[in-house]
């Protein structure tokens, strides 16, 4: 990219130079000499203006100046451009504990594009994935942080006018970690630790410790959502039954106590105060038509801020009723969004952008000041963090405009991430036809399901008949590769998905006709599909060497040995299906049970839709997978 000579005078941030340097390949700006004057004022408003030889810009903070340089018309224009932003602190969260842990110089690339769209907050969010000195098996080959490297994050975010906020788990989402015979001994449960044993406090000490040192940052997320069965395991055998709610009140005074220790200010997620009433776990658990109870208010401790997270609702009336709940809290509240990024391989833009859209203009008109998006990894980390650039600009965009445009959106995007925000939406054309419809709390994820669906087993043979995947699946192939040539800066991300686009379509082939050909005895159309399935195999091979490359690129190459067992066990069982149909085919057998045993189905909703599925293990088989007995 050619960059722009531009002559900066005025006030700036302290450290502009570096940061302008760092910036100069997003922004397409370097600092001159030569080029047009843009003249720079500190004020409490985004502000940029020009006659068309001189700019002036007006910021409150750093990324708002690098926001306003990237709003500087190209070449420099008449311009009025005035922005107040809806909220202090807006930000992103990146899911690094799930087996895909960000390489750091994939951090900085997406501090860069946050300073560039104007967010001034992140968190990586670590459950056993940074190191504490004292404990060499938490994160043990897992990639997990050193101090140093979290450190110089810390300190390239703050040059970028960036705050960086650790984002841990202190009570529930520890399984990587307790799973260790070292740290067994503190379990409650499986993912739970043991409250009310001194032994806890002293890992926890441990944990804030070393997850708060790197960062100038004096908050801290303490995590503290999903704790089931808190009270009710070793808990309940050590010191009998205790209502949840006074465990977790206790347990939340003891590490409130230890953070105070360290001089920081916690947030924690706000689920648990909610499902203890019998709000339910979906959704976030923060459902029923009441405010929370005495018991649940009087649990919260008002040292500590709560972090309402929600990405399942596309009505703002259903943010603001659940904002309106957390105003019984003697705290303030912090809501977190989602950009869909754990449903499988592909992002679910579908869902991302109407409830985000809701969400964030329920939190201004309730004048909630801070907010962050989740780009979660679930069961595998399989959607690479490059798809939510799209979702991070829209929280970028709504918070300095207060509305969605999607021309604007795309303007933006072209600008500040170099690439054509249609082509990444069109990355969620994997998980669900064109026509089909789609619950805002529950994604359909068809490309996770038929890529892990077995080729003999097919459980979802019912829920996809009327399906034509295999046509669909292969347009998506000649899209992505075209998307792939028309982006050069994510050429590695099209790639994989015109992969896993071609293999979905040769998969989706078999799935098509196996079934049905054996129940019709049609041994001339068992030897063809059974013909098909080495080209098959093929292309999983190719979409996993797709895979780990775009892995390797911005991830550790940590985890992907699971991704790795995955796409084997897939190539293994296409490879036993076509033994297995080459009998039939020849009439050495007469029958291939699984495939002639009538399908049930499974997710099909009456609306025609499919319920969402993202566990690896129940697409698989119906069989046991994950137990020893």
């Amino acid at each position: 990219m050619k960059h722009l000579p531009i002559r900066l005078t005025g006030q700036l941030p302290d450290q502009w130079l570096e940061a302008l340097d760092e910036l100069a390949d997003d922004l397409g700006l370097v600092p001159s000499e030569k080029g047009p004057e843009i003249v720079c004022a500190k004020s409490d408003r985004l502000a940029v203006t020009s006659d068309g030889n001189t700019a002036r810009i007006t910021w409150a903070e750093p990324v708002q100046l690098y926001r306003a340089l990237s709003l500087l018309p190209r070449p420099l224009a008449a311009c009025d451009i005035r922005q107040t932003p809806r909220f202090k602190t807006v930000g992103v969260m990146f899911d690094c504990s799930r087996n895909g842990v960000l390489r750091p110089e994939t951090v900085r690339f997406f501090l860069r594009k946050m300073a560039v769209m104007g967010l001034n907050f992140a968190m990586l969010y670590t459950e056993d994935t940074y190191t504490v000195p004292e404990q060499p098996y938490f994160g043990y080959k897992r990639g997990r942080y050193t101090y140093d490297e979290l450190k110089a994050i810390d300190d390239y975010a703050y040059m970028l006018g960036i705050e960086v906020c650790p984002c841990i788990q202190t009570l529930g989402h520890l399984k990587r970690a307790l799973h260790w015979p070292t740290l067994a001994g503190l379990r409650d449960n499986a993912d739970v630790l043991l409250a009310d044993l001194d032994e806890t406090y002293d890992f926890i000490d441990q944990m804030v410790r070393a997850a708060s040192a790197p960062f100038r940052s004096k908050r801290i997320h303490i995590g503290m959502d999903e704790a089931y069965g808190v009270g009710l395991g070793e808990h309940l055998s050590r010191f009998g039954y205790e209502d949840p709610r006074a465990i977790i009140g206790r347990h939340l005074r003891r590490v409130l106590d230890i953070t105070d220790k360290y001089g920081l200010e916690p947030m924690m997620w706000s689920d648990m105060y909610f499902h203890l009433d019998g709000g339910g776990r979906s959704g976030g658990g923060y459902g029923g038509d009441g405010m929370p109870s005495e018991k649940a208010v009087a649990a919260v401790d008002p040292r500590v801020t709560l972090v309402y997270w929600d990405y399942y609702h596309a009505k703002e009336a259903e943010y603001a009723w659940v904002l309106k709940k957390h105003t019984a809290f003697p705290v303030p509240t912090v809501f977190a969004g989602g950009i869909w990024t754990w449903a499988g391989p592909a992002p679910a833009y579908q869902l991302t952008i109407p409830n985000t859209v809701a969400g964030l203009t329920a939190c201004m008109k309730a004048g909630v000041d801070t907010v962050f998006a989740t780009c979660w990894g679930d069961n595998g980390a399989e959607t690479d963090l490059l798809t939510a650039l799209p979702g991070m600009q829209l929280y970028a965009e709504m918070t300095y405009t207060g509305v969605y445009d999607p021309d604007a959106l795309a303007e933006r995007f072209r600008r500040c991430c170099d690439g054509d925000i249609q082509a990444f939406l069109d990355l969620s054309l994997l998980n669900a036809l064109p026509d089909m419809p789609v619950d805002p709390g529950d994604p359909v994820n068809l490309a996770k399901i038929m890529l892990y669906q077995d080729p003999l087993a097919e459980l979802f043979g019912a829920d996809t008949a009327d399906l034509e995947l295999a046509g669909h699946y292969g347009g998506l192939t000649t899209l992505y590769a075209r998307y792939g040539a028309e982006n050069p800066p994510y050429r590695l991300l099209f790639d994989f998905y015109a992969a896993l686009a071609h293999a979905l379509s040769l998969k989706c082939a078999w799935h098509q006709g196996a079934a049905d050909a054996v129940r019709r005895g049609d041994r001339d159309r068992a030897a063809a599909l059974a013909e098909g399935l080495p080209d098959a195999v093929d292309a999983v091979e190719a979409l996993r060497a797709a895979w780990r490359k775009l892995w390797e690129s911005t991830k550790r190459p940590h985890g992907f040995e699971v991704i790795d067992l995955r796409l084997g066990g897939v190539a293994a069982r296409l490879a036993t299906a076509k033994e297995r149909m080459d009998a039939f085919a020849v009439g050495t057998v007469d029958d291939i049970p699984e495939l002639s045993e009538p399908p049930l189905p499974f997710l099909r909703r009456e609306n025609g839709s499919l319920h969402c599925l993202n566990i690896m293990n129940e697409i698989v088989s119906p069989s046991t997978y994950d137990w020893a007995w």
